[in-house]
């Protein structure tokens, strides 16, 4: 297994470093998934997911993709493992050494697809935004404090596989990882890809897929 990566931008380090950052705010014990083969790295997470491939909530990965020198790697790692190595890996060089312990992830073996997207239209940021806070308020709303942490798991999968634009079929927790992860800027249209049964939401700070949602509350 490749012990390290090499960057060609130092900013590039500090972009995966503030997304890294963003990620686990939404999600404090998350994963991050590195995916290189030649050139390119991409960074997968997953602010919200099921439990299981095979589960009926909705997941959605975060993607986000920089340059490395040519390498081959498909690994998941805590996300506080990789910034602990950032932070050393940002005084010294472009080099990031990776943990010696890898992860496994419910949300890891799911796979968007790499081709045949198709480019269908655009959602205004505000827009987003609104679904992305409309569901935090929902999901405040409906869960009593006392509840059990797998009961609230599932009330909250609930909420967020809820369809929020039915002309792209997008369940609620793209629109929630689309704004906390950090990928729009106020008052941009965000353009909205399909394929083969999933959606994805793209800018130019990164891009979020999902499967799309035909859940109607």
């Amino acid at each position: 297994m490749t012990n390290s990566i090499r960057f060609l931008d130092s900013n590039d380090m500090e972009d995966l470093s503030s997304y890294l950052t963003r990620a686990r705010k939404l999600d404090d014990d998350g994963c991050v998934k590195f995916r290189a083969f030649g050139d390119i790295l991409a960074v997968y997470v997953s602010p919200i997911f099921s439990g299981s491939l095979m589960g009926d909530g909705p997941t959605v990965l975060g993607l986000r993709t920089m340059k490395l020198e040519r390498t081959e790697l498909d690994a998941t790692y805590s996300i506080a493992s990789i910034q602990e190595r950032l932070a050393s890996a940002l005084t010294e060089g472009l080099e990031l050494a990776l943990p010696t312990t890898t992860m496994r992830a419910a949300w890891s073996g799911v796979t968007p697809p790499r081709q045949d997207w198709v480019e269908t239209g655009t959602i205004s940021q505000q827009q987003i935004t609104q679904w992305a806070k409309d569901g935090i308020a929902e999901v405040a709303n409906t869960l009593p404090s006392s509840v059990g942490s797998s009961i609230a798991a599932k009330v909250r999968l609930g909420i967020w596989g809820k369809t929020v634009s039915l002309e792209f079929h997008l369940p609620g927790a793209a629109a929630f990882a689309m704004a906390g992860l950090g990928f729009m800027q106020k008052g941009e249209e965000i353009s909205v890809y399909t394929a083969k049964g999933w959606v994805r939401l793209s800018s130019a700070y990164g891009h979020v897929l999902s499967k799309q949602s035909f859940k109607i509350v």
